[in-house]
């Protein structure tokens, strides 16, 4: 029996090589069957001299170098059959024969070359034992000759000498090759789901970046521009106090309603968060795609439970309210955005506004929305900072305008800011109409 190059790779460090065999058993049968074939082919030796008038140690040499062959019918099993062939009219090597014919089939050896071997094996086999018979009965003089007896019975002993062998290797061949194949694709599988895991790993992790840059976002919006009215108020408050004591408890009014409307954005915040943990926490224990929709069904929560576009204008007050020159112009005609639009374009005015009383204090601003066909479109302007108008200190992280970006770039949209001619900054973006598209 062969093996396969697959099969030893499969195998790996574990199997241990003795010349060409793969494993010590494999040598202790090989061994045998030698001996054995040896020890027959010697006996069948002693007569075969005797046959053909040759010295009996003669014969017996021969038949323990012809049967020795079987040692290596697994590296040149064509060899083992083509002795067991020559050795035929000779009567000896039916061991050698059989096992000769059944590696053959078994081998990667071509089909072709083995229905050869195996033809001239049969051929063989049919006249040898046609000549012995047909002596035999010719010895016999009160047997009834007849004449289908003689070629009857040498067909079926020739066949019985070498189609079992035959058909048994090659049950055997079908079956290893059979086994191999399954191995390599088990191998095959293995890999895949290895890598498979590892890309889940992979997206699992992306999901979790992409949910903690979502949350920062939001956080860093809701936090920011409450807080940042809160300190202007509290500035304010805190100059006014002694002079006007009427307006220190409006501004103080003020700062309480924005404290009470940041804790409430926080407050459902968390409460989007804290119901999506449950799905969260099993996302390591269900499948990849799961863990997207997990993400997804946050998202869109947070988007649905967001603020509107509508709400602008309120937005646009608290900023008035908190001493800011803000002009608000809207063209076109106002109609309802998918959720995530709306938040979106809500959050780039709510931080342009933050900055402006971040970094250019009695800035004169100017806020425009566009409703177009396919899309609507923001931009936020403001002028150069009021030199006589105090610095409320608010620290920046400079993160606004990249989360501005990435919100707008991850709804297909455009994003421009930078600085104007007449000193003062400007935000721009445009946001696609989901609905419409």
């Amino acid at each position: 029996m062969t093996t396969t190059g697959a099969y030893r790779e499969a195998a790996g460090a574990t199997t241990r090589g003795y010349g060409w065999w793969e494993r010590r058993r494999g040598v202790v049968l090989d061994v045998g069957l030698a001996l054995l074939s040896a020890l027959e082919c010697a006996l069948e030796g002693v007569e075969f001299a005797g046959n053909t008038a040759l010295p009996v140690p003669v014969g017996v040499v021969f038949g323990l170098l012809a049967g020795s062959v079987l040692v290596v019918r697994r590296r040149w099993p064509i060899a083992v059959v083509l002795v067991s062939i020559a050795t035929t009219p000779a009567e000896m090597g039916f061991l050698m024969g059989l096992v000769g014919l059944y590696t053959l089939a078994a081998s990667e050896v071509p089909r072709r070359i083995t229905a050869v071997l195996m033809g001239m094996s049969f051929a063989g086999t049919f006249i040898v034992t046609y000549v012995r018979l047909r002596q035999s009965v010719a010895e016999q003089a009160d047997f009834g000759r007849d004449d289908w007896y003689v070629p009857l019975i040498s067909l079926f002993m020739s066949l019985g000498l070498t189609a079992p062998p035959v058909l048994f290797g090659l049950y055997i061949g079908a079956r290893r090759r059979l086994m191999e194949s399954l191995r390599e694709r088990a191998d095959s599988l293995e890999r895949e789901l290895s890598l498979l895991a590892d890309r889940a790993e992979e997206r699992a992790e992306w999901a979790r970046t992409e949910e903690r840059t979502r949350i920062a976002r939001e956080m860093h919006d809701v936090v920011a521009h409450r807080v940042s009215l809160m300190v202007v108020h509290a500035a304010a408050l805190q100059a006014v106090a002694p002079k006007d004591p009427a307006k220190a408890v409006r501004n103080a009014a003020l700062v309480g309603d924005m404290g009470r409307q940041a804790l409430t954005e926080l407050r459902e915040m968390l409460g989007v968060l804290r119901s999506g943990e449950p799905v969260a926490a099993r996302s390591a224990q269900v499948p990849l795609a799961s863990v997207g929709r997990a993400a997804a069904a946050v998202a869109a929560a947070a988007a649905e439970d967001g603020p509107r576009l509508h709400e602008v204008e309120t937005l646009v007050g608290e900023s008035r309210a908190a001493g800011m020159t803000v002009e608000l112009s809207v063209d076109g005609e106002a109609r309802p955005y998918a959720p995530e639009v709306e938040q979106t374009a809500y959050r780039v005015v709510q931080e342009a506004l933050t900055n402006v009383h971040k970094h250019a204090a009695g800035a004169k601003t100017w806020v425009r929305l566009a409703h177009r066909d396919a899309e609507v479109a923001m931009q936020v302007e403001n002028g150069p900072s009021d030199a006589a108008t105090a610095d409320a200190g608010l620290p920046s992280g400079g993160n606004g305008l990249v989360g501005m970006r990435e919100r707008v770039l991850g709804l297909g949209g455009i994003f421009v800011s930078g600085p104007t001619d007449a000193g003062g900054f400007r935000v721009s973006a445009v946001l696609p109409d989901r609905g419409a598209a």
